[in-house]
């Protein structure tokens, strides 16, 4: 892919992103309608557009690029519940929560499946919604735990983890595409219809978040700092272990992209729902976002 393409790719994201924060500071769109829009996307329209990925003939080797994706996907987030071990004890408390949760999480539920399906196609898009189930895992799991003080409800992880609608849809395209089973056309145009509208009313989510921040707030040493992590650090070493499991170009693609998402949306969530540093989460995602739009080119053409 040629670097006008990817900065086509790019440019449009983008611009949609502009659209989203247009209209809510024009005050079209209010906070409850960001967040019933969210809600439709978490609950209806990503998990449609896993499904659409799904509806492809399952060849072996994409079988075994998504077993390797696991692998290298699951070593990551290993890597980054370490490195949260060490990085941030000198932080202030309700910072900590937040740098730890925002080197876990990314935004490649929202972000990433955009660009993989935009930069790879419909393969992409598989890959993509493989790469993320194990960081909607410990997401679940040790990311909530970060602001829950005493650790997480281990039923609730588990049922969190079994009836995310995102994670169902993983489940149920894995099983129509392992075996075969034929869905009627009806359904599949529906799905399909739903799926693709992923990528615009996620990239119009994002700009009614950064509207929201005021820009000369976001840089400081911190965000910096967590910013380089999650767009340069990560997913170098998602690129190295990609290389060391032999994993073919596309799938090495998808890997590197998704591990360069910027920091998660949800990050902001959280905190403000368990009385952090919010204000602080805001300012992290936005200034990874918007440092985003330069990497994630940039990653695209360095991994081909």
């Amino acid at each position: 892919m040629d670097l006008l393409e990817l900065f086509n790719i790019q440019g449009t994201l983008f611009l949609m992103i502009l659209v989203g924060a247009v209209v809510k500071k024009l005050g079209i769109v209010d906070e409850n309608g960001r967040r019933c829009l969210t809600d439709l996307c978490i609950n209806v329209i990503i998990p449609s557009n896993i499904l659409k990925s799904c509806l492809i003939d399952m060849d072996p080797s994409v079988l075994h690029a998504c077993e390797i994706l696991l692998v290298v996907a699951l070593a990551i987030q290993i890597v980054s519940v370490v490195l949260n071990k060490f990085l941030y004890k000198n932080y202030p408390d309700a910072q900590r929560k937040v740098l730890q949760y925002c080197t876990l999480v990314s935004n490649g539920g929202f972000l990433g499946n955009g660009v993989a399906e935009g930069v790879y196609g419909t393969l992409g898009l598989l890959y993509a919604s493989m790469y993320l189930v194990p960081m909607r895992i410990v997401m679940w799991s040790a990311g909530t735990s970060y602001f829950v003080a005493g650790g997480t409800d281990k039923k609730k992880v588990v049922r969190n983890i079994l009836t995310h609608p995102c994670l169902v849809a993983v489940y149920l395209g894995m099983a129509i595409m392992l075996l075969h089973i034929p869905l009627p056309t009806l359904l599949t145009s529906t799905i399909t219809g739903i799926g693709n509208c992923n990528t615009a009313i996620t990239m119009f989510i994002i700009g009614t978040i950064l509207v929201d921040v005021p820009l000369p707030t976001i840089v400081n040493p911190t965000t910096l700092w967590i910013s380089f992590l999650r767009l340069v650090l990560l997913p170098a070493a998602a690129w190295g272990l990609s290389w060391v499991f032999g994993l073919e170009p596309v799938a090495t693609g998808v890997a590197v992209l998704m591990t360069g998402m910027p920091a998660g949306a949800t990050a902001a969530i959280f905190a403000a729902r368990y009385n952090s540093d919010a204000p602080f989460a805001a300012r992290c995602v936005v200034l990874s976002t918007l440092f985003s739009m330069l990497t994630i080119p940039l990653w695209c053409w360095v991994v081909g």
